[in-house]
């Protein structure tokens, strides 16, 4: 694909996850299809008809294993925020069908504990998950994510 061939692309509608936990960390999980560090926050696409409130719990659900139930929403994004995927990757990332993602980020209060977190889901996404701290997040993300990473953490800010 050239890069005229990619910019005529849509982005893919998204949501992202923000989950943070009692005492203010933020949830990270390591992509399992990745052997370099590439850490990042749970997210994925919004499906034909889905809210993406709806989007963003079942994500939090298919990707760590939290129920809605251990979770409150306590905001979200006022703008939905692009992302551009590396040129490289386009044409092997959702059959090619899109430059990168838009998303709409949600907040989420985590009340259960640890041990309720299971990222060996159906079809699991993360081989690793920790808790960090909010300012420390941007810097474990993949380059062309940090810029998305810094913009939601700045929407966040008063929460954390």
């Amino acid at each position: 694909m050239t890069p005229d061939d990619i910019a005529r692309l849509p982005y893919r509608p998204c949501v992202g996850v923000m989950l943070v936990n009692e005492t203010g960390e933020v949830f990270v999980g390591q992509r399992i299809d990745s052997d370099q560090p590439a850490w990042q926050m749970p997210q994925g696409g919004v499906d034909e008809g889905e809210a993406p409130r709806e989007a963003a719990l079942r994500e939090l659900w298919e990707e760590t294993g939290v129920p809605s139930d251990l979770v409150t929403v306590e905001a979200e994004t006022d703008e939905w925020i692009p992302y551009d995927l590396p040129h490289h990757i386009v044409p092997h990332i959702w059959k090619g069908r899109y430059k990168g993602q838009e998303q709409k980020w949600f907040l989420l209060r985590f009340h259960g504990s640890d041990e309720q977190v299971n990222i060996r889901t159906d079809h699991p996404e993360f081989s690793s998950w920790r808790w960090l701290a909010p300012e420390k997040v941007v810097t474990q993300i993949v380059p062309f994510k940090r810029a998305v990473y810094e913009r939601v953490l700045s929407a966040f800010e008063d929460r954390l």
